[in-house]
Parts: structure tokens; C-alpha cells; sequence
């Protein structure tokens, strides 16, 4: 196979002769195979994290909420008149209010959450995250989330005392609180909702909220999370303007965002370890002009043009950014792969905790690697690694070749 000459020509130069710039070349390479694996690690993990918080609050919370300007009406003809719209693949009542739970000398303040049963299936996963009891909530019974069980100390069978918060607003009347068992403990594995919530009846959280009837507010499920915007424009038409209709995306809105601009943070810093190994590139590409000023001087003397020279070193440095990025794509997909494994022979070998439990919440480190990111990535250090051969590409084609051969 013919290859161009200039092509040919910066082969040749990047064939180890065991010299200095085969060495600074050598380094140069791993400087950009390092940084590519660095930028795909955290990337792959930034987006392990965004992936594993929409799981989570996804299990959890329907992907639509539906409240009004006050209490709702919602008999089971409001019910089937969401559940009619495109879209919607069911809807569960709910009321949430602020309560005091009491175990023994312990006191703690999640949020409680009253449902009906027989709807919340068709909204929520919570039934398939119980490790204790079952999902199961009559009149004055309640499911715990298992890092509030743990802080309480109770167990399935345990009764906690649950205060109203109606107990703070009339100072002449006095609410006695409410005597509930503990049927279940879910753990979905993120600490806002094991820790934050409680779950019980819908006719015990009416009565601890002062409410006769109604609800606060109605969760509804959609056939594609991702497009629960749609739906909700729906609803928006169905139901009037009487009703504030949010996707699970707006009410977390604050989180994605904070995720979204720390990884666009996380690649602009780490970018700065390529373009380090970029200079060395360069600092590379220098050194051979300088050794090949003989050389560059006789081709030019021979008619080769300025092109010509010039594309030799665009190639070297193309090339060494070809090598650089192959092996970091292939290095940090690695350790992607074993990360975990990593973790834990750290852990165990120099007591080093990466990722303690106590903090994270979580026993394993997640990580999703994403085609865009890598080729991002990719596309990002090859444009670098290309530019880094202007300067020594342009002191090499602007030799004046008798002045180079009578140098030498």
C-alpha cells in the first residue's frame, strides 16, 4: 500500500531508536492515555450517579403529581377520568404532611404519607423494595423506611407514636397521638426516601391531618417516565386550570441540574490533563525539528513544500493522539469493569474507604458509561493532540533549507 509521503515520513520518525524523543514520546502517549481514562472514569460515574438518583425517585414517586389549591375531591370517578387520559398507566390518592414519631426516648420528624393499597400498586415500587414484613397498611398500621427503623430501633410488630402536627394549631384542644404498628420496612437504598418518609393509611393520614375527606394530592404513573411531560400537557387540557400538574422532572428539577452542571465541571477540569500531555506533545515535536533540521533542510532543497513538512508533524501529533486515545478508552473501560473490586481490594489491603457506606449510602460505586461521552472524549483530546504539531509544524516548514544545511 502506497502511503503519502508525509504520512510515511512521521512513521518512520515514531520508530523507537532508543533515544530522548523516543522516550519523551513514550511519555507524551500516556500522558493522554491517562487523561482519557480519568475523563471516561468520572464521566462514566457522574453518570452512574444521575442514572441511579432517577431509579431511586422513580421507585418511590409516580412520575406525575397532581395537587390543587386546596384539599381534592377524589372519588373513584375522578381516579378513572386521570387514568382515561393517553398516556396515564394509573393514579393512587395520596395525603403528606409533616408528623413526630415517638419510640421510647427516641423522637425523629418524617414526612407521612397516607394511601390506599389497592391504588398505590399500580403508582409505586415500594412493594418490591420491603426487606421486613409485608406491603401491607390497614387503618393503624405503618411502613417504615429501614434507616429510620434502624435510627428508632424498632423492628416489624413494634407501635410508635405518631403526633399530628394539627396538635400545634388549636392551644385549647388536646390530640392525643395516634398508637400505630409497624407491618413493614422498605429500602429503596437512597437515605431521603429509607430515612424521610413513612407510609400508612389513607383514612389514618385524613384523621392526622384534620381532614374529613379528600386528598392532598394524586400520583400518577406513565407508560415512558421520560416523556411524562406529554401526559402531562394532557392532563393540563383534561382537567382546567384548576389543578397544578408537575412531572417527577420539575419537582426534582434542583437535583438533575446540580448533577448535570458538576459533570460539565468534572470534563472541563479534567480536560486540563490532555492538554498537559499535549505540551508534551509539542515539547516532543520541537525536539525532532531541531534533530531533523539537516534532514527537513534537504527535502526542502530536494522541492518538497512547506505542506508537505508541515503535515509530517500534524501527523505525528494525530498519531500520538490516536495511540494515546485508544489505550485510555481501553484502560478506563477496564477499570470501569472492575472498579468495585477494586474498591474492596483497596479497602481490605491498606484499609483505604473510597466509598464509605455512611456517607454514600451505598455498596457499590455506580457508573454508566455513555457512547456520546466517549466519543466526546475522543474527539476532544484527537482536536488537542492534532494542535499540539502546530508550532513545531510551523518551525519546520519555515526553515530555510540552505541556511539548515549549512548549520549542519
Amino acid at each position: 500500500m502506497n502511503l503519502p509521503f508525509s504520512l510515511f515520513l512521521a512513521l518512520k520518525y515514531l520508530k523507537p531508536k532508543r533515544t530522548f524523543v523516543s522516550v519523551i514520546t513514550v511519555i507524551s502517549v500516556l500522558g493522554v492515555m491517562l487523561g482519557v481514562a480519568v475523563l471516561i472514569i468520572v464521566l462514566s460515574v457522574m453518570s452512574g450517579f444521575d442514572h441511579m438518583w432517577r431509579d431511586k425517585i422513580l421507585s418511590f414517586n409516580a412520575h406525575i403529581t397532581l395537587t390543587g389549591y386546596g384539599p381534592l375531591d377524589a372519588p373513584a370517578e375522578f381516579i378513572e377520568r386521570i387514568e382515561s387520559v393517553e398516556g396515564v398507566q394509573g393514579a393512587a390518592p395520596y395525603v403528606e404532611g409533616l408528623v413526630f414519631l415517638q419510640h421510647r426516648d427516641k423522637i425523629f420528624t418524617p414526612l407521612l404519607r397516607g394511601i390506599d393499597p389497592d391504588y398505590e400498586m399500580r403508582v409505586s415500587r415500594v412493594p418490591e423494595f420491603m426487606v421486613e414484613g409485608a406491603f401491607e397498611i390497614e387503618y393503624e398500621e405503618l411502613i417504615i423506611g429501614r434507616d429510620l427503623a434502624a435510627q428508632m430501633g424498632v423492628r416489624v410488630g413494634d407501635r410508635i407514636l405518631v403526633y399530628s402536627p394539627q396538635s400545634f394549631i388549636s392551644p385549647d384542644e388536646i390530640r392525643l397521638p395516634e398508637e400505630l404498628t409497624v407491618t413493614g420496612i422498605y429500602e429503596l437504598g437512597m437515605w431521603d426516601f429509607d430515612m424521610g418518609y413513612t407510609l400508612t393509611s389513607l383514612g389514618m393520614g385524613r384523621e392526622l391531618y384534620g381532614m374529613e375527606e379528600g386528598v392532598h394530592g394524586v400520583q400518577i404513573m406513565t407508560h415512558d417516565p421520560y416523556r411524562a411531560h406529554l401526559v402531562a400537557d394532557r392532563l393540563k387540557l383534561e382537567l382546567g386550570p384548576d389543578y397544578d400538574v408537575r412531572t417527577w422532572m420539575e419537582l426534582n428539577r434542583q437535583l438533575f441540574a446540580a448533577l448535570r452542571v458538576e459533570k460539565n465541571m468534572m470534563f472541563f477540569l479534567l480536560i486540563f490533563i490532555t492538554i498537559v500531555a499535549a505540551f508534551g506533545i509539542t515539547n516532543t515535536l520541537i525536539t525532532l525539528t531541531v534533530q531533523k533540521t539537516r534532514e527537513i533542510g534537504l527535502l526542502k532543497a530536494l522541492g518538497f513544500s512547506s505542506g508537505s513538512i508541515m503535515r509530517v508533524f500534524f501527523w505525528q501529533g494525530w498519531i500520538e493522539g490516536v495511540l494515546g486515545t485508544a489505550c485510555g478508552i481501553g484502560m478506563g473501560l477496564l477499570i470501569l469493569n472492575y472498579r468495585n473490586d477494586l474498591m474492596l481490594w483497596l479497602s481490605d489491603r491498606f484499609g483505604w474507604e473510597l466509598f464509605p457506606k455512611e456517607l454514600y449510602h451505598l455498596s457499590e460505586i455506580p457508573a454508566s458509561t455513555s457512547l456520546f461521552d466517549i466519543v466526546l472524549i475522543a474527539v476532544s483530546v484527537m482536536v488537542i493532540c492534532t494542535l499540539a504539531g502546530i508550532v513545531p509544524a510551523y518551525r519546520a516548514a519555515s526553515l530555510d533549507p540552505a541556511r539548515a544545511l549549512r548549520n549542519e
